[in-house]
C-alpha cells in the first residue's frame, strides 16, 4: 500500500488522471491526500469531484478556500468571481451529491507514518496550536459545515478579522480565525497575527510578518506540516515541512509525493511530477 499526497488539483482533471497513471495508483491498494483546492480555475471541477468520490476511502480529501467559496456560492451567500470556473459543477445534474461529498471532505488530518506524524493542512498553522489542537479546531468548523444551519456559516465566513487566534474567541468569529489559518494562511507574525494582501514567496513577507512555519515558537516543529495553496513556492522540501501547491492551473505542475516509512524509523519519499495544460493567470 502506498501513501500519496498531492498538492491543488484546482479543476484539471486531466492532469490529475495523468498523474494517477504515472504513480500507478490503484484504489484497492494506495491512499491519495489531497491537500485542498480541488476546484476552481481549472475547467473540470465537476470531473475532478466524481474522480474523488469515486475513489472512496482511497482519496482522503482536504477542504481549501476554492473549495469553501464553491459551496458558499452553491447557497447564494457569494456571487461567483469573474475568474470562476464553477458554473458547469453549479448546473450539473449530479451538483447535489457532489456539493453534499465535499461538504463532508475534512479540514485537516493527522496521520502516523513509521514513527513521523504528519499534519496536513490546505494553508498554515498558527503558532501556537498543536497538532493535536489544530485537529480539534478543523473538527468544529466541520461541525459547522455539516450542520443543517450551514448556511449562516457561509454568511459569516468571509472577513479578516479577528487576525489572530485567542482561546477565548466565540461564535462566528472563531471559525473564522481558524478557517482563516487552514485555507489562506501565508504570513503573520511571530505572536501569530495573520497578513492575507500578500501571496508572494519566501522573501516577498512584508514588514513584521514571516512565513507561517518560520515562525520561532510554532508548535507543530515536532510534526511534519504538508499544506498547498501558496503556489509561489513550488515544491518546498524541509524536515518540518512540505508544500505541494506547484501551480498545476498556473502552467506548472500538477505533484505527488510518496511518502513511507524508511529503515530506523525515518520517512522515505519520492516526488513524481506531471505537467499541466493549463495556463492561467496567477492568482489565489
Amino acid at each position: 500500500m502506498a501513501m500519496y499526497l498531492i498538492g491543488d488539483v484546482q479543476g484539471c482533471d486531466s492532469a490529475l488522471e495523468q498523474l494517477t497513471r504515472t504513480i500507478d495508483f490503484s484504489p484497492s491498494r494506495d491512499t491519495l491526500y489531497l491537500l485542498g483546492d480541488l476546484v476552481n480555475r481549472g475547467p473540470e471541477s465537476a470531473q475532478v469531484l466524481r474522480r474523488l468520490q469515486r475513489y472512496g476511502d482511497a482519496a482522503r480529501c482536504l477542504l481549501g478556500n476554492h473549495d469553501l467559496h464553491l459551496l458558499a456560492v452553491s447557497y447564494g451567500v457569494r456571487k461567483p468571481g469573474k475568474r470562476d470556473t464553477l458554473a458547469p459543477l453549479l448546473e450539473a445534474e449530479d451538483a447535489p451529491a457532489l456539493l453534499h461529498w465535499l461538504r463532508h471532505q475534512k479540514m485537516a488530518l493527522l496521520e502516523k507514518v513509521g514513527n513521523s506524524e504528519l499534519l496536513m493542512v490546505h494553508a498554515g498553522v498558527l503558532p501556537a496550536w498543536t497538532a493535536t489542537k489544530t485537529i480539534a479546531l478543523a473538527r468544529e468548523v466541520e461541525a459547522a459545515l455539516q450542520a443543517p444551519d450551514a448556511h449562516q456559516f457561509f454568511q459569516d465566513m468571509y472577513g479578516n478579522g479577528p487576525d489572530a487566534w485567542s482561546d477565548s474567541l466565540t461564535g462566528p468569529d472563531r471559525l473564522r480565525v481558524i478557517v482563516n489559518a487552514l485555507t489562506r494562511l501565508r504570513y503573520c507574525t511571530p505572536g501569530g497575527a495573520m497578513e492575507f494582501k500578500h501571496s508572494g514567496g519566501l522573501d516577498a513577507a512584508p514588514d513584521g510578518y514571516v512565513p507561517w512555519f518560520d515562525t520561532p515558537a510554532r508548535q507543530t516543529t515536532r510534526e511534519i506540516v504538508a499544506f498547498g495553496h501558496w503556489s509561489t513556492l513550488g515544491w518546498l522540501a524541509r524536515p518540518d515541512v512540505w508544500a505541494l501547491d506547484s501551480g498545476c492551473v498556473w502552467g506548472g505542475c500538477l505533484s505527488a509525493l510518496r511518502v513511507s516509512a524508511a529503515a530506523q524509523g525515518g520517512l522515505s519519499t519520492e516526488l513524481m511530477q506531471v505537467r499541466c495544460a493549463q495556463s492561467q493567470e496567477p492568482g489565489d
